[in-house]
């Protein structure tokens, strides 16, 4: 996959002058493109967009009318899709730890598939929500994942028979299985073991009466950063692949959320303020920790900044602009030296930034336009004005 979404100088410089910075710009044909993408190279494969990477009402009505499903956490994400008239039966509400309001609006509305993996919230989701469709999550280590979602959810192996056996005693309907490999994985290693892991637990679950039908196989698939190299491509036919030799005949979901968005979102952001502190150059910018950039602390996410300048590199500390000293995004980045009122470019940051912004300080959340609505009197501007393609 080598198509991302990434605006030129001269559509930065446009779009900062017509709406200001600092300014998320979305490209919902980027959107499509990445679904399309993992949809032909993960055949037969259910998808459930995880709302949580970036709920934008826009992605969400675009998923839907490409047939996407979706993984929910919480009453309020189950809220919010069936006011845009997405069934229920195409969402499953995937935290395996559930609130009682959250159980309450899922009856409510319909929800009816679950994931768990622990005891207690089996007792919770029979009294709930009696009859309902549950996976129950395995916890599969996988240590080299940026965010290595195993160390908070995932029953042991072990103890995968015990849990099934209870939910069952409970009038829950055990479905199946599902995991969780953890965010930004590289390989297709963690994968294929994991598969391998399901395989004998459903084999053995067989052996005790059960007949599961769906494997969820999560998300984790990984998107361009800085530094990191991998084949997307390579990844997902390798996934396929285990997947028709282990599971011909079960039903398979994934729950894509960064995959799905991440490459889809520009931040257009702003030099406010420098300074020289500790014989270190400092940049102040007009979105921070508290905004778009929370991915830095949420996400453990390294940004690029482009700033379209040339020039020797420095080291520097990016600052943002609330008033609270924790809202340092980055320190000892390397760039250009810059000047008040410079733009800077970030691409790929459609996941887990404004979906987890704040409006602390009394800062808006930072504003967003689709790029498809603005792209032609953008590009007409441009032309008018400098004669430059921007296509």
């Amino acid at each position: 996959m080598n198509k991302i979404f990434k605006l030129t100088q001269p559509a930065v410089e446009t779009l900062a002058e017509i709406y200001g910075t600092p300014l998320l710009v979305l490209s919902l044909a980027q959107i499509e493109y990445n679904y399309k993408f993992l949809a032909e190279n993960l055949p037969g494969v259910k998808l459930h967009y995880a709302v949580k990477a970036n709920p934008d009402e826009q992605i969400v009505r675009t998923l839907a009318g490409l047939g996407s499903c979706f993984d929910v956490a919480s009453d309020g994400e189950i809220l919010s899709l069936t006011e845009l008239g997405i069934a229920p039966d195409r969402m499953v509400y995937a935290n395996p730890f559930k609130t009682h309001n959250g159980l309450a609006v899922a009856k409510r509305t319909g929800v009816y598939k679950f994931t768990f993996d622990s005891e207690s919230e089996i007792y919770k989701m029979a009294k709930a929500v009696p009859g309902g469709a549950v996976l129950l999550r395995v916890r599969v280590d996988n240590p080299k994942a940026l965010v290595d979602l195993n160390k908070k959810f995932g029953t042991h192996p072990d103890d995968v028979l015990r849990l099934l056996t209870i939910a069952r005693e409970q009038g829950l309907d055990v479905a199946g299985l599902c995991f969780h490999v953890g965010s930004q994985s590289v390989t297709a290693d963690a994968y294929v073991d994991a598969i391998r892991i399901c395989r004998r637990l459903f084999d053995e679950a067989a052996q005790a009466g059960f007949n599961l039908r769906i494997l969820d196989i999560g998300g984790g698939f990984p998107v361009p950063t800085i530094d990191t190299e991998f084949d997307i491509l390579q990844i997902t036919q390798t996934i396929s692949r285990s997947l028709s030799k282990y599971f011909p005949a079960t039903e398979i979901w994934a729950e894509p959320g960064r995959f799905i968005c991440a490459t889809a979102v520009n931040l257009i952001t702003r030099v406010i303020g420098t300074q020289q502190r500790n014989n270190q150059q400092w940049y102040f910018l007009d979105d921070g920790l508290y905004g778009t950039f929370s991915g830095v602390i949420f996400d453990h996410w390294d940004f690029e900044l482009i700033s379209f300048k040339s020039g020797d590199p420095i080291a520097a500390t990016f600052a943002g602009p609330s008033c609270d000293s924790l809202d340092v995004m980055f320190r000892d980045k390397l760039t250009v030296p810059l000047n008040m009122d410079d733009l800077i470019l970030v691409p790929n940051c459609g996941s887990y930034t404004s979906a987890s912004a704040t409006v602390f300080n009394g800062f808006a959340k930072t504003a967003r336009v689709v790029w498809e609505d603005v792209k032609q009197d953008i590009e007409k501007t441009v032309k008018d004005s400098t004669n430059k393609s921007i296509a």
